[in-house]
């Protein structure tokens, strides 16, 4: 894994300043959501404490987990291989819910996760407008989307706010820790088993095989990189255009957890999880 150099660490931090500055700004404008990843109110209140970089706790003592979104976790003191940027999400998540009110709504048809927890979309009321939380730790680069969003629509919202702050390097993005994996080097997908992250290539053909649809990257399933799509699921990625057959030959970018299977492997269950970047 690559460290977290001082130039990134420096970046970061700018970026977190500006951020920090935006908020203030943002509260003088016209009330703005992401209107389509809010689904019934799960609870109000005002932020307490906050834990990490997508978890706080509510002036009631309950613990809230945003949705739909993946942030490092707090690094150890003195780990110099833990994913970088924790720190700095914590803090953005801190920055935005400062000093405004809060309404979480349900994303899942699930209130709570096994932990107890709430989740939902946070957004924070300031002089009546509504910001959306995860939207805006995304467009500001300390957020990653995550492999499940429960609606497309509010997918494809943060997945374009995402795909603009990789672009602008802004936040993680300053890292090459965060760059997207390439599916051509197989052994070094492999080496970040049991981490999320984002991988790109060409597909070199679609398989189906009893319940499975194997999606290669390359000609040995042993060695190489692999996304599979279970039959029971591949009706939502049709509907999402992204019918697992038409991949062939198509250049893509997947999310999710890396795992070993012969290769590397990413198991997809939402469309979400694929982004077609045969034009980017």
């Amino acid at each position: 894994m690559i460290g977290w150099d001082r130039g990134a660490a420096a970046l970061v931090a700018t970026g977190l300043a500006l951020f920090g500055g935006c908020i203030g700004a943002a509260a003088q404008e016209k009330p703005h959501s992401v209107s389509a990843c809010a689904g019934p109110m799960l609870a109000r209140g005002t932020a307490a404490r906050v834990i990490d970089g997508r978890t706080f706790v509510l002036d009631d003592g309950r613990e809230v987990r945003l949705a739909a979104i993946e942030v490092p976790p707090l690094a150890p003191a003195g780990d110099a291989k833990a994913a970088p940027g924790g720190a700095a999400a914590k803090d953005a998540l801190a920055r935005l819910l400062a000093g405004g009110d809060l309404v979480l709504k349900q994303a899942e048809a699930q209130k709570t996760d096994r932990y107890g927890r709430l989740v939902g979309y946070a957004f924070v009321v300031r002089e009546g407008a509504e910001h959306a939380v995860q939207a805006d730790l995304i467009a500001a680069g300390f957020a990653r989307v995550a492999a499940r969003v429960a609606s497309r629509a509010c997918a494809l919202d943060l997945l374009n706010r995402e795909r603009t702050a990789r672009a602008a390097k802004l936040g993680l993005w300053a890292s090459p820790y965060y760059e997207s994996l390439d599916a051509d080097d197989p052994a070094k997908v492999l080496a970040e088993q049991g981490r999320f992250a984002l991988v790109e290539g060409k597909v070199v053909s679609v398989r189906e095989s009893g319940a499975t649809t194997y999606v290669n990257f390359g000609r040995r399933w042993s060695t190489d990189f692999t996304v599979t799509i279970l039959k029971r699921n591949a009706r939502s990625f049709t509907a999402a255009g992204l019918e697992p057959k038409t991949l062939a030959g198509r250049r893509i970018r997947v999310r999710g957890w890396i795992e070993e299977r012969g290769g590397p492997w990413i198991e997809a269950t939402r469309p979400e999880q694929i982004e077609l970047i045969d034009r980017e």
